[in-house]
């Protein structure tokens, strides 16, 4: 207990002082995670305060995200989640290779499309348009929502009018999506359903809002729903964040009939979903039919976004999200406090682009050139890498999730290091899961930002490293 002893200060109130000195026992390791707190009567006896001032104390560090408290068991430590090491390291190496000295890289970690296809022209052209229609206006804030004829194409063009105009909210991108989502619905400590692996830009948001995230695996149709289950007849989940095409990183899109169960499952334990729309423009299987969980949504339960950055053009930072009734208002406030305003002059250029037909026709060009450069990829798998990794076909998107077989090869931590010396980038499976070195095994490759060559080259040193 002599750990737990604290010098007051009379200036400051006993029970801040005494959060304080047990998160920073957390913080440097003298208490570990997940240890069981004294009970309020040993603390205070030893201490030698009132039994209110420990109970302050303990739901400060609750609430601030060093603790948890379990009913008639009593309070636990929980350590505030830090940026993985391997993140630490995965983002420096894209710090230091600024954009000239990244394209004398083989480049397999791409999420967004090659800036050799951003339709440049036809975007000058509609902002030329934007500005000879609007002038100085289209330079000014918009409404919170968004610019509404921006927001009536999205309507009318990728919902058939089955979502109002009114419903649609602009945000910058899909991560902004996630993030005023989170702020807008979550508590500290609140539990969130993710999938295992899944996108590390979700995850961080999740720990800033020191929510506890459950994992759950996904399989080749969706996330395994009977563990799903499992879970939830346990534990109150405030929400779920999934990935319904070309899950990322494995590249996994869910089969309609668990798309159908996971509405049921929502109406029945009470819980939302917040479904990140990644990528689904690119499929490249006739047999994989486009239909988002949103469009099941009978019980109002989903709260969906999509960015057209990743497809478009990154630069532009826009996408938007449908909200359930109940969280609408929380999520206009939201946006309020992140940025006030999307940009006007982008949202105007993006309805006219989309008034003209101009997406339809980008989107078309883009299948057809992503398809070559999958199929290119898939071959090389299934005739130069069969019996050395395996994985799902994704059927679209822009990637593969592989698994590598033989147990003698290098970590996927490691070979990412060792290929970076060779100017070739890889994104180890590290990044994907809560902890590292679950994702050894694994290691996501890109084609977005590859030629046929480029393809060819960088796979044979791959092969040639797996092989060592």
């Amino acid at each position: 207990m002599k750990k737990f002893l604290v010098e007051f200060d009379e200036d400051i109130p006993k029970y801040i002082q005494i959060s304080e000195h047990i998160k920073k026992l957390i913080e440097f390791g003298k208490i570990k995670d997940g240890t069981k707190l004294p009970t309020i009567r040993e603390l205070s006896n030893f201490l030698e305060v009132n039994n209110v001032t420990i109970v302050n104390a303990y739901k400060k560090l609750q609430a601030d995200g060093y603790a948890i408290m379990k009913i008639g068991s009593g309070t636990y430590v929980r350590k505030k989640e830090t940026i993985k090491s391997f993140q630490k390291e995965y983002n420096k190496t894209f710090k230091l290779l600024n954009a000239g000295s990244l394209r004398e890289y083989i480049d397999f970690t791409g999420e967004t499309t090659s800036s050799s296809f951003f339709p440049v022209k036809d975007l000058q052209m509609v902002i030329n348009e934007v500005f000879d229609r609007d002038g100085a206006e289209a330079l000014l804030y918009q409404d919170v929502l968004g610019y509404d004829k921006l927001r009536e194409e999205i309507s009318k063009n990728f919902w058939s009018g089955k979502v109002k105009k009114e419903d649609i909210l602009i945000v910058s991108g899909a991560q902004q999506g996630i993030d005023i989502a989170s702020k807008a619905i979550l508590n500290v400590n609140d539990k969130v359903v993710v999938e295992n692996p899944t996108y590390g830009g979700a995850l961080s948001v999740f720990r800033w809002k020191r929510a506890e995230v459950i994992e759950v695996p996904i399989e080749k149709d969706g996330m395994d729903l009977e563990k799903l289950e499992k879970i939830l007849k346990k534990e109150k989940i405030k929400f779920m964040y999934i990935m319904s095409y070309f899950q990322n990183p494995t590249g996994i899109s869910y089969s309609n009939e668990k798309k159908l169960r996971l509405i049921e499952l929502s109406n029945i334990y009470d819980f939302y979903i917040l479904e990140d729309d990644y990528l689904s423009e690119l499929i490249y299987d006739d047999n994989l039919q486009y239909k988002p969980l949103k469009a099941y949504d009978i019980y109002d339960r989903v709260i969906y976004i999509k960015s057209f950055s990743k497809i478009f053009m990154p630069g532009i930072r826009i996408g938007y999200v449908i909200a359930p009734e109940k969280f609408k208002e929380s999520m206009y406030i939201s946006k309020i406090n992140t940025d006030i305003s999307t940009s006007s002059l982008m949202q105007r250029a993006l309805e006219r682009y989309i008034v003209h037909n101009y997406w339809k026709r980008h989107i078309e060009y883009l299948n057809g050139e992503y398809k070559s450069r999958y199929l290119h990829m898939k071959r090389i798998l299934d005739e130069k890498f069969k019996d050395i990794v395996e994985y799902i076909d994704p059927k679209g998107g822009l990637n593969f999730f592989l698994k590598v077989l033989e147990k003698d090869s290098p970590s996927s931590r490691k070979l990412f290091s060792i290929l970076k010396k060779e100017k070739i980038l890889i994104s180890p499976g590290a990044l994907f899961y809560k902890k590292e070195v679950d994702g050894d095994d694994f290691f996501r490759i890109g084609f977005s930002q590859t030629t046929h060559d480029k393809i060819d080259e960088g796979m044979e040193k791959i092969l040639k490293e797996l092989q060592q």
